[in-house]
């Protein structure tokens, strides 16, 4: 099974968004994304990388499987 990769803040919104979420949306101090009645809270945009743990709890949040968003 592929590994999950660091991801940057602009692949992110678009890998969601492609999944069926909008947004994002400002919320109190970060950004969400919605789909349906899952909200998912995003990091807010900075220079680095977003870490495979980081990522790995935002789809867990989302739920989304490790193999749908590999596109598997």
């Amino acid at each position: 099974m592929p590994r999950l990769t660091p991801i940057s803040w602009n692949n992110l919104v678009k890998s969601l968004r492609e999944l069926g979420f909008e947004g994002p949306f400002a919320g109190g101090r970060h950004p969400q994304m919605r789909r349906g009645d899952i909200t998912v809270i995003i990091p807010n945009p900075h220079e680095g990388d977003i870490s495979v743990g980081l990522l790995s709890r935002l789809l867990r949040q989302a739920g989304v499987s490790r193999e749908e968003w590999l596109g598997g």
